[in-house]
C-alpha cells in the first residue's frame, strides 16, 4: 500500500463527468518487415510477459472510510486482461485522420475506477502494415516523466538481457482498521511538517513579489490572474476529439538555435501562432495574450515510473503579436520568467501545499466547478512538452515508428496541447472536446504554419520535411 500525493489525488479528485483525468499514450507499430504475424495475441501475450515490471498498471484504488484521507493504492493487484486489453477497428482508409478519430472515442469514456486505472486497445486496419497500441493511463498513476519511462518498460529491452515471466502473487486489501491506523499516521506526519511548509510558502510569496517589483510591468505579457475569455473557455463537454502532426525533430533544433531560445521555447512560440490564428478566426480578434498553464517536473529520474512531481507554471502567450520573431522573443522572454517565478517560490511547493487539499471537500468542489460557465482565470490552455525516447524502440520484435501524448482537459479549458519528442520527431497531439472546434486538426495545421512561418522570418526554408519514419 502507498498513500497518493497531493497531486495523485487532486488529479482524482477533479475527475467530473465531464473532465476525464486520464491521459493517453499511442505507440505506433510498423510490422512491414516483421517476421511472422503480428496479432492481438502477440500483443496480449507480450504484455503478459512484462506485466511484473510495469508496477502502475497493478495499482488498485482503495478509498479510505469517510474519506478520512487521500486513497491509497493497492500494489500488485489482480489484472484482468480480458478486461483491459481490447480490440479497435480504425475504418478505411486506415490513416492518420482515421486513427486519430478513433483514439478521440476512446478518450471520451472515464476509466472504471473498481479496476486498476488503464486500458489498452490494439487498434487494426491501419494503412501501410501498421497498428496502434493505444494507452488509456489515469494521470493519478503517472505524470509525463513517469509515463515515458513506464513506455520504455513496455518496450523490448535492449540487449540480451530478458525480463519476462508470470506476474507475482496478487495481495488482499488491508481492513478498515489498518486504513484508519495508516490514515491517522500520515495526518500526524502532515501536521508535524504543516508549520515548515508555511514557512517556505511565506517565504517564497515574498521572494515572488520582490522580483516582480524588480522586473516592473511588460504590456506585452499577460498579467496574473488575468487570463482573458476565448472561444475556448467554457464548459467542457464529455466528449473528445482528437488530431496529430509531426514535424522534424532536426528541424526544430535547428530553428531554435538559429533563434537562440531553447527547444520548449520554441514548442511555445509554435502554440502561440496557432493559437493567435485560431483566435482571429474563432474570435474574429487576438488583441490581448493568452495564459498557458505548463506542467514542471520536479523529478526526471529515469527510474521513476508512477507518481505525479510536478509544480506548475503560468506562461504568457503573445497571441496578440503578428511578427513571428517578436512573438518568439515575447514567447522565450515569458517562459524564462515563468521558470525563474517556479524556482523562487520553491519547485517541491507547490506539491507540497497540495497534499493539504481537503479529502472530503475537493471532489464535490471540482464538481461544481468543472459545471459553471465562469471565465478561468487562471489559465486559457494547458500545454506540456515532454522530451521521449531518443532510441526506436520494439515492441515484440517490431519497431515503433511513432509515439503519441495527449494530457487531459482541465476545467474551462476545451482544448489541450501535448508535444513529445521521439528519435527524430516532434510529434503534437490536441485533444478537444466537441464544442470547441469544428475540427480539431485545425490546431494541429495551425503548428505547422506557425513553425513553417517562423522559419521563414528567420531567414530559413519554410518549406518542412516530411518525416518518412511517420504516417502522412
Amino acid at each position: 500500500m502507498k498513500r497518493l500525493n497531493g497531486m495523485d489525488a487532486m488529479l482524482l479528485y477533479s475527475e467530473t463527468p465531464n473532465l476525464h483525468t486520464h491521459t493517453l499514450k499511442v505507440a505506433v507499430v510498423d510490422v512491414a518487415d516483421y517476421d511472422g504475424e503480428f496479432s492481438f495475441d502477440v500483443f496480449r501475450r507480450t504484455l503478459l510477459r512484462r506485466l511484473h515490471r510495469l508496477d502502475p498498471l497493478r495499482y488498485k484504488l482503495i478509498d479510505i472510510p469517510w474519506r478520512l484521507h487521500h486513497p491509497m493504492w493497492l500494489e500488485n493487484c489482480e489484472v484482468d486482461l480480458d478486461y483491459h486489453l481490447r480490440r479497435v477497428q480504425v475504418p478505411a482508409p486506415g490513416g492518420r485522420r482515421e486513427l486519430d478519430e478513433v483514439i478521440g472515442n476512446i478518450a471520451s469514456t472515464p476509466l472504471d475506477r473498481t479496476r486498476p486505472l488503464w486500458e489498452f486497445h490494439f487498434a487494426e486496419g491501419m494503412a501501410g502494415h501498421k497498428f496502434a497500441l493505444i494507452g488509456k493511463l489515469h494521470h493519478a498513476l503517472a505524470d509525463g516523466v513517469a509515463s515515458a519511462n513506464l513506455l520504455a518498460r513496455v518496450m523490448d529491452l535492449t540487449g540480451p538481457k530478458k525480463d519476462e515471466r508470470n506476474n507475482d502473487p496478487t495481495r488482499l486489501p488491508p481492513s478498515t482498521a489498518e486504513l484508519l491506523r495508516a490514515a491517522g499516521r500520515d495526518h500526524v506526519q502532515q501536521a508535524i511538517a504543516m508549520p515548515g511548509v508555511i514557512t517556505d510558502a511565506l517565504s517564497g510569496a515574498r521572494r515572488l513579489r520582490r522580483r516582480a517589483r524588480e522586473r516592473g510591468t511588460h504590456p506585452d505579457l499577460a498579467r496574473l490572474l488575468h487570463a482573458p475569455a476565448t472561444f475556448m473557455n467554457h464548459v467542457v463537454s464529455p466528449a473528445r476529439t482528437f488530431a496529430t502532426a509531426t514535424l522534424s525533430l532536426a528541424q526544430v533544433k535547428q530553428t531554435s538555435k538559429h533563434l537562440q531560445i531553447t527547444i520548449n521555447d520554441m514548442v511555445m512560440a509554435m502554440a502561440a501562432g496557432a493559437l493567435r490564428d485560431l483566435l482571429l478566426r474563432y474570435d474574429g480578434t487576438a488583441d490581448r495574450p493568452i495564459v498557458a498553464s505548463v506542467p514542471a517536473s520536479t523529478d526526471r529520474s529515469p527510474h521513476r515510473i508512477s507518481g505525479n512531481e510536478l509544480g506548475g507554471m503560468a506562461v504568457s502567450l503573445p497571441t496578440h503579436i503578428g511578427d513571428p520573431l517578436e512573438r518568439a522573443r515575447l514567447t522565450s522572454l515569458a517562459t524564462a520568467i515563468a521558470k525563474e517565478n517556479n524556482e523562487l517560490f520553491g519547485p517541491d511547493l507547490y506539491g507540497k501545499l497540495i497534499g493539504y487539499l481537503p479529502s472530503l471537500a475537493a471532489p464535490p468542489a471540482f464538481r461544481w466547478l468543472g459545471r459553471q460557465d465562469a471565465r478561468n482565470r487562471l489559465f486559457n490552455i494547458p500545454v506540456s512538452n515532454v522530451a521521449g525516447p531518443r532510441e526506436r524502440g520494439r515492441f515484440a520484435g517490431a519497431p515503433i515508428s511513432e509515439i503519441y501524448s495527449a494530457g487531459p482537459l482541465i476545467a474551462a479549458c476545451g482544448i489541450n496541447i501535448t508535444v513529445w519528442s521521439y528519435v527524430d520527431q516532434l510529434n503534437v497531439s490536441i485533444i478537444a472536446d466537441d464544442r470547441t472546434l469544428d475540427d480539431t486538426h485545425e490546431v494541429t495545421d495551425a503548428m505547422v504554419h506557425a513553425f513553417s512561418e517562423i522559419r521563414t522570418a528567420a531567414g530559413l526554408s519554410g518549406e518542412l520535411i516530411t518525416v518518412d519514419s511517420a504516417m502522412p
